[in-house]
């Protein structure tokens, strides 16, 4: 690899070397990978929860993932918790958080698609209003009748109207981005959903933003101030709080000091960069050395297929993107201190995920559209990238790296639209560190958060009224080491968006990226999804593919008549 990504890429290794240590952790897949070897210290009283949730990530981003971006703060509570390896999402975020919220399929959780990308075939239909459903008993809704204050601070991109804003869905305390993202440095707010990006807080639309207003700083700081003002509201209570950043989305936008911090660091390209991730996941125990990556799509032909304006262009791209990532991870951080300082951090669960794999979308291209509007009147000059008023995306080649070694990235149902970067840390697993490789979906957090916090979660009524049962299974028998897997080898596990389709069962996967075509993997053996077994195990194929017919049935599943989104 090139000199500069060469010695970024062993102070990298040296750093995360310095953290495994720290830690107590091995860096080989055998130490990582192996068994608890005791069961949980119990907590002393009910556990209080946080959820983060990152916006497009991509799985490789963090340093305890393979990347070179430097997240010290996410990093030390991957390393000091169990990274799972094995950990899915739906292909995109308002269904991802449907589940997420309700433990059942964004189908019946009223996302069958995006609200702004729904197909006509598929509009005003059971499953598609585009909003988390009232015969969804959220998961705020459930920790709030079980005693806990519940606070929710970012994006919610689950319903536009005051019955469907986040504090009518159970969140107590809220500060919300009600649709799916917007500029990060809020110069599109309005009051009006219909003309720019709409902020409520407790339910109520807000009028402005301050002055100085940047997404990840303000979604820490107002969730800082929640913990704070609900302490002394309900003091005792444990809580559950909810942190949902908007960024690394697009637009790439990020203060200046921190895009100069990033200044030259991706010089060398996609490709190197990419090289230089696979190398360090298999360093870290992340993926089993001699893993194939799927090869990555490359629309304009490599790197080296770039002229020198757009070298410069594409590098500038990515260290915006990678300050915008650095300044999440130092948002964490001040969270983090804020529970240290109460003395509540050893008490709370933090659970970390992407809500998808990385966005590919090419705002000159791909994206060129659905963003004209944005764009249109974006200066995006090279010396003006990055401002609040510019509009870009970092496009397909970045993205692939992120995802690596998987296949594709976000708006696919392949491993790489649905394999995200996740972990869990909690002083109450101290046993539990390393890595965990079993399949765990995003509909298994409610269920598993409502398990140890002791709240019932099964049956169809809730305070009165008729809701939907949690489908979702409870991971916590398998982290405390009472069970090898979350899912069993023969139980089928569907998803679909845009027609792009996938079933999962045990390691068995049939994968259609929206060409209609089935292909079947053994992803114990091939994660990236390189190898098409299909005319090796007809049987399996006609398996896995009639699975997804029954779960298709089952979940009222409408596949889409036109496809306005597929980077």
């Amino acid at each position: 690899m090139p000199a500069p990504v060469a010695r970024r890429f062993r102070f990298a290794t040296a750093v995360t070397a310095a953290l495994l240590a720290t830690s107590g952790l091995g860096a080989g897949p055998a130490a990582a990978q192996s068994a608890p070897a005791s069961a949980p210290v119990p907590a002393a009283k009910a556990p209080n929860f946080l959820v983060i949730v990152a916006d497009d990530l991509g799985w490789s981003d963090l340093g305890a993932f393979g990347g070179e971006i430097a997240t010290p703060n996410l990093d030390r509570l991957a390393l000091d918790g169990l990274r799972l390896t094995g950990f899915h999402t739906a292909p995109t975020c308002s269904p991802t958080r449907s589940m997420l919220l309700s433990g059942t399929d964004n189908h019946l959780a009223g996302l069958g698609s995006m609200a702004e990308l729904m197909a006509a075939n598929q509009k005003d239909k059971e499953g598609y209003e585009g909003y988390l459903r009232p015969e969804v008993a959220s998961l705020a809704e459930r920790f709030a009748a079980g005693g806990y204050r519940t606070l929710i601070s970012g994006k919610w991109h689950l319903g536009l109207k005051p019955e469907q804003d986040p504090h009518a869905r159970g969140f107590q305390y809220s500060f919300a981005l009600l649709q799916g993202g917007g500029n990060h440095f809020g110069l599109d707010q309005s009051a009006d959903p219909t003309k720019g990006t709409t902020y409520t807080r407790d339910g109520k639309v807000l009028p402005s933003l301050p002055a100085g207003f940047y997404s990840s700083d303000a979604f820490a700081g107002n969730l800082i101030d929640e913990l704070q003002r609900s302490r002394k509201d309900a003091p005792g209570k444990p809580f559950f709080a909810y942190l949902t950043f908007t960024a690394p989305h697009w637009p790439m936008q990020a203060p200046d000091e921190d895009i100069a911090r990033q200044r030259g660091r991706y010089d060398a390209g996609f490709e190197a960069i990419r090289t230089a991730r696979l190398a360090r996941q298999e360093q870290l125990g992340l993926v089993a050395k001699g893993t194939v990556a799927h090869t990555p799509r490359a629309p304009r032909g490599g790197w080296d297929g770039l002229s020198v304006a757009e070298k410069r262009e594409a590098a500038r791209d990515m260290e915006i993107y990678a300050a915008m990532v650095a300044r999440m991870d130092a948002n964490v951080g001040r969270v983090i201190d804020e529970l240290r300082a109460s003395g509540e951090l050893d008490n709370t669960v933090i659970v970390f995920l992407a809500d998808n794999g990385a966005e590919a979308l090419d705002a000159k291209t791909t994206g060129a559209k659905m963003l004209a509007r944005y764009t249109s009147t974006a200066d995006n000059s090279f010396d003006n990238l990055g401002k609040g008023t510019s509009y870009t995306t970092y496009g397909p080649e970045w993205a692939q790296a992120g995802t690596a070694p998987s296949w594709l990235t976000k708006a696919y149902a392949s491993e790489g639209g649905t394999r995200t970067v996740a972990f869990v840390n909690w002083k109450g697993l101290a046993h539990r560190k390393g890595i965990g490789g079993a399949y765990v979906s995003v509909a298994d957090i409610a269920p598993t958060l409502l398990d140890y916090a002791g709240i019932p979660s099964g049956g169809t009524r809730f305070e009165g009224r008729t809701v939907l049962p949690i489908t979702g299974k409870s991971a916590k028998p398998w982290l405390e080491g009472k069970a090898a897997v979350v899912h069993a080898a023969d139980e089928p596990i569907g998803t679909e968006l845009f027609g792009s389709r996938a079933l999962r069962k045990g390691d068995w996967k049939v994968t259609d990226i929206g060409d209609g075509q089935w292909r079947l993997f053994d992803i114990a053996k091939d994660p990236g999804e390189t190898q098409d077994v299909s005319d090796k195990y007809p049987e399996k194929l006609r398996e896995l593919s009639a699975d997804w017919d029954t779960y298709a049935k089952a979940n009222h599943v409408i596949l889409p008549d036109q496809v306005p989104y597929r980077p």
